[in-house]
């Protein structure tokens, strides 16, 4: 349909999402398109999806269309538009009210936008003086427009900012003979590839959330520059329902409720290393203990591993040359060591300590060692972002023939982890061959196809993350969304046909013939701190009885009660529940308070009646009174909900 055989002089044929088509005047706009289907379209409209390539509204439309659609904020792509063009907003703002301050990048993530900047460290109450620039420049309903300057004249325009006049001549060096393009929005210019929204009052409802300091470059040889955060929305309904999200996740902070609960604790003698607490380490040890219940079931094999290795192993692995800047490099002996970062070159070596045959395998090896990986100071945050870690790690060596079903198998096993124990969404993506990839080609393209034939025979929806794989294979990645639909990716399944090549690994094969086994890397938690820390924000801190690190507390009307309170205490732990008591000199009610503010699943209160019945008087951290209970049931009722894992 994009042939000119197709196409009249002064028509051209465009093809809509639902499958119509339509002839539109050649040189239609996206927004005269927009304003032919409605009104409404029209008001909305950010951009345009043209075969696979978004646009601006205002691109004149010169040939067939097979894959076209309106962008509006609802899309994906059309939020991408919108929250560039706030960062256009912020950035101009910014250069009206410091002119001084040197512009470098603003692009879109997750979170809504941010602009880096080049000057000294703003203040709390600069953010609202630019907030009030933005929305003023909003009004203004300014006209985006698009413009294209060789390299010449565009230095000439960013003369005065070094950090443009750097990109300039990396994008020069790349393509010499293209030119550039610039967005224009009243006195405002910057040099970006767009699209934008047409004009600056498209832009109705944006907040700057935070300050925060980044490197030019994420270098840290580099200036450190001035980041400004932002989100934006097209009315303030959702701006105000994003920042009433924001205040619950502010309360859910798992490092505020990590201190209040005092579950783990952090210190600037070991960055990113976080210390558990009894409670936090509680909570720690059950995940972990779960995990190995789980292992027993599914025939896996527990190892301990060393940490520190020579830097050998990673060359073999292919980690010294595709991830060394991750590693913790240190000298023993006169030779480069390194605390490990994952793993799987641990396991080839112990795969590899004996003569192994198809009838050895599938081998599955778990291992919970710590791991050190040297992430940049700047983007440690609490659990969720760690130097040191343990995952629930293991890997499956097995033959080609198993590699599908262990891929099943472990498909059902994240299944039943997220979706049965911890009642959370989650979403599949693929994700394929990265540019700085290890191995053969045709290598890849056949652990990709194992991958999604798995998918596809599980009838699991999943997209494709192009080029985001890890250097030795492609993988599975799993992202959970947490109470308030936060996604994070934990879970992992990754085909690796490539270390065991480089390890020399072989198993002997039902023909008698050496074979190469297949790798498989995966974790279903993850790292446990990251978890944990996931964890705490789901639950907000109200644990489920089973890896509730403190699931009861007695207590006491008066001193005469202690003795059967004792007795109490005595039976639970026996039961393996994890109880605690507080008998002290204060008010029952200031008691019951505490005991909620620990967030302790069930409170007991021990009076003459419960005494004189061998009973116990229960109620929640949430206040719910369930009465009078005989300790055994009680007892029987606890140990039923921790096997449910409720």
């Amino acid at each position: 349909m994009n042939s000119k055989d197709n196409m009249s002089d002064n028509q051209i044929n465009i093809k809509f999402p639902d499958g119509a088509m339509k002839q539109y005047p050649l040189g239609t706009t996206g927004m005269q398109i927009a304003s032919d289907i409605s009104e409404g379209l029209a008001r909305n409209a950010v951009g345009i999806l043209v075969d696979g390539k978004t646009l601006d509204l205002t691109v004149k439309l010169t040939k067939n269309i097979e894959d076209f659609k309106i962008l509006t904020f609802k899309d994906q792509e059309g939020q991408e538009i919108f929250r560039h063009s706030s960062a256009h907003l912020l950035a101009q703002a910014v250069t009206r009210l410091f002119p001084e301050a040197k512009l470098t990048i603003g692009p879109v993530v997750e979170e809504g936008f941010y602009y880096d900047i080049d000057h000294p460290p703003f203040k709390e109450e600069d953010l609202t003086k630019i907030e009030t620039e933005m929305k003023k420049i909003a009004k203004e309903k300014l006209p985006v427009t698009r413009h294209e300057a060789t390299y010449t004249e565009a230095k000439k325009i960013f003369k005065d900012n070094k950090y443009k006049i750097e990109l300039l001549e990396e994008f020069e060096k790349e393509n010499p003979n293209e030119k550039v393009s610039y967005y224009q929005q009243g006195e405002f210019k910057d040099l970006c590839r767009g699209p934008h929204v047409p004009n600056t009052g498209v832009l109705k409802a944006i907040k700057l959330t935070k300050l925060a300091g980044a490197y030019w470059r994420a270098n840290a040889k580099n200036k450190q520059l001035q980041r400004i955060y932002g989100i934006s929305y097209p009315d303030k309904k959702e701006l105000n329902q994003y920042l009433a999200l924001i205040e619950e996740a502010k309360k859910r902070d798992h490092r505020k409720i990590g201190k209040d609960l005092e579950l783990y604790t952090f210190h600037e003698y070991s960055p990113g290393s976080p210390f558990f607490f009894p409670k936090g380490t509680e909570i720690y040890l059950q995940l972990m203990n779960f995990v190995r219940e789980e292992y027993k079931k599914r025939g896996y094999e527990e190892v301990i591993t060393p940490l520190l290795y020579d830097k050998e192993l990673w060359e073999t692995s292919g980690h010294w040359d595709h991830y060394k800047d991750d590693m913790f490099v240190i000298k023993v002996d006169d030779r480069e060591f390194s605390m490990k970062p994952m793993n799987c070159p641990s396991h080839a070596l112990m795969y590899k300590t004996k003569t192994r045959s198809y009838k050895d395998l599938p081998w599955r090896v778990a291992d919970f060692a710590p791991l050190h990986r040297n992430e940049l100071k700047g983007v440690l945050g609490g659990l969720t972002r760690v130097r040191k870690f343990s995952q629930d790690d293991a890997h499956i060596f097995c033959t080609e023939e198993q590699m599908q079903q262990e891929i099943f198998d472990l498909l059902d096993f994240v299944h039943y982890i997220y979706a049965d124990i911890f009642k959370m969404e989650y979403e599949i993506g693929l994700s394929t061959r990265p540019e700085k990839a290890m191995g053969e080609p045709e290598l890849w393209v056949k652990a990709e196809d194992a991958l999604k034939i798995a998918l596809n025979k599980k009838n699991m929806i999943y997209k494709i993350n192009e080029g985001d794989g890890a250097f030795y294979g492609p993988k599975i990645d799993i992202e959970i969304k947490d109470a308030l639909g936060r996604k994070w990716q934990l879970a992992t399944i990754q085909l690796d046909f490539q270390m065991p090549l480089r390890f020399k690994a072989t198993y002997e094969g039902e023909d008698g013939t050496k074979h190469t086994p297949i790798m498989i890397h995966r974790a279903i938690l993850g790292s446990l701190e990251r978890f944990i820390g996931i964890l705490v924000e789901h639950y907000a801190g109200k644990f489920p009885l089973w890896i509730s690190p403190e699931q009861v507390r007695v207590l006491i009307i008066a001193d005469r009660h202690q003795i059967f309170a004792d007795r109490v205490v005595e039976e639970l732990k026996e039961a393996g529940i994890r109880v605690t008591k507080d008998y002290k000199a204060e008010t029952l009610n200031k008691k019951i308070r505490n005991a909620q503010l620990d967030q302790v699943n069930y409170i007991l209160v021990i009076g003459d009646k419960e005494e004189e019945q061998e009973s116990v008087n229960v109620r929640t951290r949430d206040n719910e009174i369930h009465g009078t209970k005989k300790l055994e049931d009680f007892k029987k009722q606890l140990i039923k909900e921790i096997k449910d894992k409720k």
